[in-house]
């Protein structure tokens, strides 16, 4: 028995046919396509006609599931917290001793 599910950008489905779980990346709707992801990481593209054909049913996250993309995307952003540290060594405390007079690119003036 066929199910009719609307693609849904994060959500889990399983193939019957294929017996395979993916998960909905993106859905371009001015191309009629559908991204999704294997659970063995592998991408795919849908077009529209290709997906309404499927027999799936929804599924939950699989147990373990490790995102690569939203794992590299956590290890780049920093936090505000990791900021305000990162401005401490910024911190010149050194700079009571610099003299302007002593500055040597002005005894060429």
């Amino acid at each position: 028995m066929s199910r009719d599910f609307d693609p849904e950008p994060g959500q889990w489905y399983e193939d019957l046919e294929r017996d395979g779980t993916f998960k909905v990346v993106s859905v371009d709707p001015d191309e009629a396509l559908v991204r999704i992801q294997w659970l063995d990481g592998e991408f795919e593209e849908l077009d529209v006609e290709a997906w309404s054909e499927l027999d799936l049913e929804l599924t939950q996250e699989p147990e373990g599931w490790v995102d690569d993309d939203e794992e590299d995307d956590e290890e780049d952003d920093l936090d505000e917290e990791d900021w305000e540290d990162d401005d401490e060594d910024w911190d010149d405390e050194d700079d009571e001793d610099y003299d302007d007079e002593d500055d040597e690119y002005r005894d060429r003036e």
